[in-house]
């Protein structure tokens, strides 16, 4: 083949540093607006961005030219950095050092990004502790729950 391509959907979750309540309404349409550039200016395709006052939740496409965990380092720091200049109580804002990352079959895509849509729905039944725990399993993903929450 003479050229590379790729489709790769990542469906991605991280929170915020000890999961504190900090992306309050004020900021999340912007937030989510800023991380849905940052997408694009590393080559993804941001499709769904959604989540709750500790943590978020990512349905784009991967760049076939970075690999996840540079990715997410990028989405994470620029965020980040982003979000401290914006009033002066965040200017302690992080987010954790880990994340869940989810390849999504393209047939899939509607589905996750309905769900990630839904995110307050989800949460009126379901931690975020839970639901991290709920897709590892349904991924088969091996995880120690000892070094799963900081």
């Amino acid at each position: 083949m003479a050229q590379s391509l790729a489709q790769v959907y990542l469906h991605s979750i991280f929170s915020t540093k000890y999961r504190q309540n900090l992306i309050i309404p004020e900021v999340e349409a912007p937030l989510y607006g800023y991380i849905g550039g940052i997408i694009k200016n590393i080559g993804g395709t941001p499709l769904e961005i959604n989540g709750m006052p500790d943590h978020i939740h990512i349905l784009s496409t991967l760049p076939r030219t970075v690999t996840i965990a540079k990715y997410l380092e990028e989405i994470k720091k620029s965020s980040s950095k982003w979000i401290k200049t914006q009033d002066a109580a965040f200017q302690k804002f992080a987010w954790q050092g880990g994340y869940a990352t989810f390849s999504v079959s393209s047939s899939k895509v509607e589905v996750v990004a309905r769900y990630i849509q839904n995110q307050k729905e989800h949460h009126k039944r379901l931690t975020f502790q839970q639901e991290v725990i709920k897709f590892l399993e349904e991924y088969n993903v091996e995880y120690n729950e000892q070094y799963l929450w900081d």
